[in-house]
């Protein structure tokens, strides 16, 4: 069953960056939050925390570990043990307090843009240096460039920033090169920090893999940060996991100071486990549903009427990357989108060099919308 997304007029009634960002005629499609209700179970959660003020600290012991395995376990085919995951208040803390204690200051970091721009960020924040191997394009798809990655960790690189699912392209990641991947890692001393806050949208059937489950090397060199706040659309809550699956790992992660846990938030360790729960799996089915139907349509509205354009139904997620070179509207097209046509999109260059000529569009929202969307870009063509 679909899950529905709100209407216009509710959804500008919202407080959040998607909808105070631009004036009220633009329709906003780059950030990554979506226009759908939330959960029922999660609504119940909160109002019940509500109404009776737990609005204290996050305690030092919660169901969240528990309800993240069994989620991974009915949804992902990976069982991952509470015991060795801790709490935080985002992905991005994450990767930050994780990369501090593998990487030595001025250490490099390997990325594969065209990736989510905070990336770049998050590794100048943790003391280290980008090392970027982009994927490669392979005429159907994008895969990681295992031989390029191989070539930096020759060269020095001490760690891995993985994105999987890939964002801004939906890509999974193949099995055989995650296995790969930590083949790598482990024969250079380096270490794969696994970004899978997307993990929950992966379509059924593209074979969506958990790094940490595809092999041993990976659990003696991998580290997965994960969250219920893309699939659930929970990232004002804060709440996220560091997973790990051997002890020296889950030791690294233990010995991190106690603040990186206490910033997690109390509604959103609330919000996660309901999100997590059994009870909530109809309304995530919905929404891949509503995901699905949308990331075909949008491939039929841009061959109707911006046939220029390049787009690849993404395997997981509710992003678009699209090539909009074709056209000539420059480097970064989303600027005279957002001028002439009254559409925000997220700025193709902010995901690296490859982004040159790319918009990424957000299509977790109505068929209206999204309609409503192209037809306005297209009317620039």
């Amino acid at each position: 069953m679909r899950v529905e997304a709100l209407s216009l007029e509710q959804l500008r009634e919202r407080s959040s960056e998607k909808w105070r960002e631009y004036p009220a005629d633009v329709l906003p499609l780059f950030v990554a939050e979506t226009d759908f209700p939330l959960a029922p179970e999660i609504t119940r959660a909160l109002e019940r925390a509500v109404a009776i003020g737990d609005t204290g600290y996050v305690a030092s012991r919660t169901p969240l570990p528990e309800a993240y395995a069994a989620f991974a376990s009915r949804r992902l085919g990976w069982t991952p043990d509470p015991a060795r995951m801790r709490p935080t208040a985002d992905v991005s803390m994450g990767i930050v307090e994780i990369l501090r204690r593998v990487i030595a200051p001025g250490d490099r970091v390997i990325v594969t843009p065209p990736v989510y721009p905070p990336f770049y960020e998050l590794i100048a924040e943790a003391g280290a240096v980008v090392e970027r191997v982009p994927l490669r394009d392979t005429g159907a798809g994008w895969e990681l460039d295992l031989d390029g990655i191989r070539l930096a960790l020759d060269a020095g690189a001490r760690a891995v920033l993985l994105c999987n699912p890939h964002n801004p392209t939906g890509t999974v990641h193949s099995t055989a090169s995650l296995t790969a991947l930590a083949e790598l890692a482990v024969q250079f001393g380096a270490a794969v920090v696994s970004d899978e806050i997307h993990a929950p949208l992966a379509q059924p059937g593209t074979g969506f893999v958990p790094f940490l489950s595809v092999s041993d090397a990976a659990r003696e060199v991998g580290y997965a940060v994960v969250s219920a706040s893309k699939a659930f659309n929970l990232a004002g809550l804060k709440c996220a996991l560091m997973v790990t699956a051997s002890e020296a790992t889950a030791r690294l992660v233990r010995a991190l100071p106690v603040e990186v846990e206490w910033r997690t938030g109390q509604f959103g360790m609330l919000a996660a486990v309901a999100a997590f729960s059994p009870a909530s799996d109809p309304w995530l089915d919905g929404l891949l549903v509503a995901l699905d139907e949308n990331r075909r349509l949008l491939a039929a509205l841009l061959a109707e009427h911006l046939p220029e354009a390049r787009y690849r139904i993404p395997d997981a997620g509710y992003l678009a990357w699209i090539d909009l070179t074709a056209l000539e509207w420059g480097d970064n097209p989303s600027r005279r989108i957002l001028r002439d046509a009254k559409v925000a999109l997220h700025f193709g260059p902010a995901f690296g060099a490859e982004g040159a000529g790319h918009v990424r569009l957000n299509f977790g929202t109505s068929p209206t919308i999204l309609t409503e969307a192209i037809e306005r870009i297209a009317a620039l063509r």
